[in-house]
């Protein structure tokens, strides 16, 4: 009979291991949701920290950009206006030029156009 107490109390013994294990499982599960919710919003508020950083990089980054492509649009309009100006002015020359000796215009416009036509003949045999 002695045998048979013990094993009852072992059982019993093991019935109860058995459900304060379960006890302790649920508790530490939800100890570990517990710390998972904190650390996952921890995160979300990083990664918006983050996101809110990179907007602003980016901001900063746009206003540079168009700041680059001011000055280079404000540049390529001078560049632009002074070759008008020069080639005004060489057209203006080149017109007086032709005023003044217009046979010496013409014999070396004459002159050009049959070079360039004996080139473009020889090109073609």
């Amino acid at each position: 009979m002695a045998t048979t107490k013990a094993r009852e109390d072992i059982k019993n013994d093991l019935k109860t291991l058995k459900e304060d294990l379960k006890t302790g499982a649920r508790e530490e599960t939800a100890r570990l949701r517990e710390k998972a919710g904190a650390a996952e919003a921890r995160i979300r508020e990083k990664a918006g920290e983050a996101g809110a950083q990179l907007r602003a990089r980016g901001d900063e980054l746009r206003q540079q950009a168009r700041g680059y492509y001011d000055e280079a649009r404000v540049r390529g309009r001078e560049y632009y206006d002074d070759a008008a100006e020069r080639l005004d002015e060489a057209q203006r020359y080149l017109t007086e030029r032709v005023q003044e000796r217009p046979i010496q215009s013409t014999a070396i416009a004459l002159g050009v156009g049959v070079v360039l036509g004996l080139l473009l003949a020889g090109r073609r045999r």
